[in-house]
């Protein structure tokens, strides 16, 4: 009888001690734990740089845009952009190798 209270006086806390580790070791790795914020974070930061350079990259394609519409024509841009794209160059131009 004195043994079985021994056992029983060892199992309680082994018992805790495991639940508690297990609880430790959820919090910190598990799926909604430390690490998952932490890459969670910086997977954020990530994103709002990338949305920036968006927003940034779409802001110019509007000036562009609005810039060679119907309402609003730019011909400095549009000769540019002619030249650009159709490679095109007028007879005071000099080209350069």
């Amino acid at each position: 009888m004195h043994r079985l209270g021994t056992l029983t006086g060892l199992l309680l806390p082994l018992a805790l001690i495991g639940v508690g580790a297990y609880f430790t070791f959820t919090a910190v790795q598990g799926d909604h734990g430390l690490f998952q914020r932490v890459q969670a974070e910086a997977r954020l930061r990530d994103l709002q740089a990338d949305l920036a350079l968006l927003e940034t990259d779409i802001a110019r394609l509007e000036n562009l845009t609005r810039r060679l519409s119907d309402d609003y024509l730019d011909l400095d841009l549009l000769d540019e952009r002619v030249r650009v794209m159709l490679g095109y160059i007028r007879a005071d131009d000099i080209v350069l190798p």
